[in-house]
């Protein structure tokens, strides 16, 4: 279940342009779950989050964070993107 207001798991010694990069990301898999969003748009955001974080321990790690922050996935969406990356994603309201 989504919450209304939370915070995102954002890392302080992020450039602005850094921080950008990640929020564009995890408003991406917002979409995903509150509307649709074009899997290739989401995967796109995806490689540009993945410049700010490579270590896929610190993605696990604010994709935890972030799930428990709003209750949405970053993985499950990712991976439903790469499934169909012509298509859209949406795990409906």
């Amino acid at each position: 279940m989504p919450k209304d207001n939370y915070t995102y798991p954002l890392d302080l010694t992020w450039s602005t342009e850094e921080m950008t990069s990640v929020l564009h990301f995890f408003n991406h898999v917002e979409k995903a779950y509150e509307a649709t969003v074009s899997a290739s748009k989401l995967l796109d955001a995806y490689r540009t989050f993945k410049q700010v974080v490579p270590s896929k321990g610190e993605e696990k790690r604010l994709d935890k964070a972030f799930e428990q922050a709003s209750g949405y996935s970053c993985y499950r969406a990712i991976q439903a993107a790469k499934a169909q990356p012509e298509g859209w994603v949406s795990f409906g309201k």
